[in-house]
């Protein structure tokens, strides 16, 4: 169920951080510095969010892919996600399916300073290649996770199976990128796109649904040890893109890009209340696509549209959400 927005939306404020990116699509925030790693079309760039602190690049080199029904988007790297304090987990998507990979960096300290290249990571996993489990190969690594002692990662490649994609970390090197959840069998629903973990350790998935098909987004939860799906839920949204947890008040946040109707776009609280979500608009977005809290409580959300319609150029930005 889809409510208006809460009564203490009035107290939510959104600043932009960065302005002027190209389709950005993920966001990681540094567990200790609060600095933000942001996925665009262009590759991932080091966003200081504070006054002065500019927009770096941090791993450059990414191919380019085209996403989208529709509407389409040029895209490179997407999921973002930290594993510790100093490695970035980079899902892909600027390769065809059954060609792309999930890359892990170790981070510099500091900003500015010379960017990375794409092939400077220390592990890559992958590709998931055309085979038994997935038809075509995986690809479109929108949304990684790091938990319960593995690296998750949403794929978009098989779209009979929606998989899921699990590598175990061991002695503190990850093994094998395996299709691990069909989250399509699971649930009867496409397109596995969000991924984080609850407060109380399981994995939370949000099924985006078609694309052209409003309201069909559901809300799952799985055992990441074993991938049994443990409940599901209907939310009423079109296209859900990012979830995150209030790291104070363990609320839970989404945000729906509404591919059919991007005006019905926004940052959404959704609420398990028994068998049913109640999802509660807080803010109008255009076409958000991440987000992530720093330790604080602070929401940093990526969107393609901020400002002017008629502004040449890129678009995107990184919107800082206070007041939740």
């Amino acid at each position: 169920m889809v409510t208006a927005a809460a009564k203490d939306a009035a107290k939510v404020k959104a600043r932009p951080v960065a302005t002027g990116l190209d389709n950005p699509t993920g966001i990681a925030v540094h567990p200790k510095t609060g600095e933000l790693y942001v996925a665009t079309h262009t590759g991932v760039l080091h966003v200081v969010p504070k006054k002065g602190g500019g927009v770096h690049p941090e791993i450059v080199g990414f191919g380019t892919d085209i996403y989208g029904k529709g509407p389409k988007y040029e895209i490179g790297p997407l999921g973002l996600a930290f594993w510790g304090k100093d490695k970035l987990v980079v899902g892909d998507g600027s390769r065809p399916d059954g060609e792309e990979l999930v890359r892990i960096y170790k981070l510099p300290a500091g900003a500015p300073h010379e960017p990375l290249k794409e092939t400077d990571a220390v592990y890559t996993l992958g590709p998931i290649k055309a085979g038994e489990k997935s038809a075509r190969g995986e690809g479109n690594f929108y949304g990684v996770a790091v938990g319960a002692g593995a690296i998750f990662v949403t794929c978009n490649g098989d779209d009979t199976k929606g998989w899921v994609a699990k590598a175990n970390i061991k002695g503190g090197t990850p093994e094998q990128l395996e299709p691990t959840i069909a989250t399509k069998v699971a649930t009867g629903v496409d397109a596995p796109v969000a991924i984080t973990f609850s407060p109380d350790g399981d994995l939370v998935i949000g099924q985006m649904g078609e694309m052209t098909v409003p309201g069909d987004s559901l809300l799952t939860f799985y055992d990441p040890k074993t991938g049994k799906l443990k409940k599901k839920f209907e939310t009423g949204l079109s296209d859900i893109a990012g979830l995150a947890y209030h790291p104070k008040t363990g609320e839970l946040y989404a945000v729906d890009f509404a591919w059919s109707d991007t005006s019905k776009g926004g940052l959404f609280k959704l609420t398990v209340e028994g068998d049913k979500v109640k999802a509660e608009k807080v803010l109008a977005l255009d076409r958000p696509t991440a987000l992530a809290f720093d330790r604080k409580g602070t929401l940093y959300v990526t969107v393609f549209g901020f400002g002017k319609k008629k502004t040449e150029g890129p678009r995107g930005a990184v919107l800082r959400i206070r007041g939740l």
